[in-house]
């Protein structure tokens, strides 16, 4: 049987930030984005982690600036 495979993190948010081409929405980069489709199982978990160590980073910068 095969394995699960994770959802895309999509939000339906997409706008991709000039600097770095990554979305604002769901975090993935373009390239992330276009190989979702074919991406095997631990291609996407990797995926997900790097997401989340982006928006981590997003979330903590953006702290940094309302102060």
């Amino acid at each position: 049987m095969a394995a699960e495979l994770p959802a895309s993190p999509c939000v339906r948010d997409c706008c991709l930030d000039d600097r770095n081409n990554t979305c604002v929405g769901c975090f993935r980069t373009l390239d992330e984005i276009t190989g979702w489709h074919t991406a095997d199982a631990a291609e996407r978990e990797a995926i997900l982690a790097r997401c989340a160590q982006r928006r981590t980073i997003h979330e903590a910068w953006q702290k940094t600036l309302r102060r």
